[in-house]
């Protein structure tokens, strides 16, 4: 288990699954619909990460296709010298060996996530939510015949069907080795995560994304954006939460009227400060935490600053190090904004959406990272590796 897989066999695996997401396309969606007919519903959000249909399917087999065709990304030489005594010392990309990825209600994850995983090198371990345990023991079925045609141990991919007593134990105690954990959800999992677990973990998931609305903006464009950034998937890391609009903005009033009236065409649940309150009568904010929060519903809060310096303290003061957006016409100002925001992923003119491994060109994402460590933002294929130091010599001594 331990010996690293061909690159050969591990690109034989991803395109034998995604072949046999296509042959059992219709039974996978079968089956979704019974853990969809089994969740509460209580959660609009979980339950449009439940749903596999022909897109999500399309998604996962595209998904597949692209990591197969990537490079192989152990190996990879990042660092060569050689020593004045003749010894060849160079740094390579190395597999992590054991990735125990945790998430909530996204079938998709067993798919996406774990070929990340798989193509780097590394055993998986998976731990999905009891709400989508159906899909996800139908898909790990797929991964063990896709393992299974390319004679390898069905071993290197595991589904752990652990309730939370179990996870914390196995998280305290692990029953063998793990070497990176991963959990994809809200706050309360990578908490709980955080908490238990005895090996390095890369925190992913939290959004609470800001747009700021700069006194050169288009508001077009402003108005384009934010409302895209908030309607068009409400369930995902990347939405908006929170806008901020500047006061120097010419008839700033006008353009907040006309953004209250557009969000509520989509059924928002527009908030404001005191000034956004005043001018448009929606509901003033009840205290300043709410800033804070991530919302993963039709809501949003929006508030008003005075130039960029303000905005820029503002989001660093609330936002999740996520992702935050600029529009304006003046490039002094995006650069400005851009270099001193502290998030993973900065824009300048472009939705808050595409903070995603697939629109970056990553050829999708095991996570997306608010750590700063490892890597930030985005957790790809090449991003999925540790290194290791290759010293190569001819009886040297110090």
């Amino acid at each position: 288990m331990n010996t690293i897989l061909p690159i050969e066999k591990r690109n034989a695996v991803l395109l034998k699954m995604a072949d046999l997401l296509e042959q059992e396309r219709a039974v996978l969606k079968s089956i979704n619909q019974q853990d969809l007919a089994n969740y509460s519903g209580a959660d609009l959000a979980m339950e449009k990460r439940l749903l596999v249909d022909d897109a999500k399917v399309d998604g996962m087999i595209l998904s597949l296709q692209q990591l197969a065709s990537q490079e192989d990304p152990v190996g990879q030489v990042r660092f060569n010298f050689t020593h004045e005594n003749g010894m060849k010392i160079s740094n390579k990309t190395a597999a992590f060996g054991t990735i125990l990825i945790i998430y909530e209600s996204r079938p998709d994850v067993t798919v996406e996530a774990g070929g990340i995983a798989f193509k780097s090198g590394n055993k998986i371990l998976l731990k999905g939510g009891k709400e989508s345990i159906l899909s996800n023991q139908k898909i790990v079925s797929l991964w063990h015949e896709a393992l299974k045609t390319t004679v390898i141990s069905t071993e290197w991919v595991e589904y752990l069907n652990y309730d939370r007593a179990q996870t914390q134990e196995f998280l305290e105690n692990p029953t063998q080795k793990v070497d990176l954990i991963v959990p994809r959800g809200g706050e309360k999992l990578i908490e709980f995560t955080k908490k238990h677990a005895t090996c390095p973990v890369i925190v992913s998931g939290r959004g609470n994304n800001f747009v700021y609305v700069n006194a050169d903006a288009d508001l077009q464009k402003a108005l384009a954006i934010i409302i895209n950034g908030k309607t068009s998937n409400i369930s995902v890391c990347n939405a908006l939460d929170k806008v901020l609009i500047d006061t120097n903005v010419p008839n700033w009033e006008i353009f907040a009227k006309q953004l209250v009236t557009e969000l509520q065409l989509f059924d928002v649940t527009v908030l404001g400060d005191e000034s956004i309150a005043r001018v448009t009568g929606v509901k003033a904010i009840e205290s300043d935490l709410i800033w804070y929060e991530e919302f993963l519903d039709y809501k949003i809060v929006i508030g008003t600053v005075d130039g960029n310096p303000e905005a820029i303290s503002k989001i660093n003061k609330y936002c999740g190090g996520h992702s935050a957006s600029i529009i304006t016409r003046s490039d002094a100002s995006a650069q400005q904004f851009m270099e001193n925001v502290d998030a993973s992923s900065v824009y300048h003119n472009a939705s808050t959406r595409f903070t995603d491994g697939g629109q970056f060109g990553l050829g999708g994402e095991l996570a997306i990272s608010t750590d700063k460590l490892h890597q930030r933002g985005p957790i790809g294929l090449q991003h999925l590796v540790t290194n290791k130091w290759y010293i190569y010599g001819d009886g040297q001594i110090r």
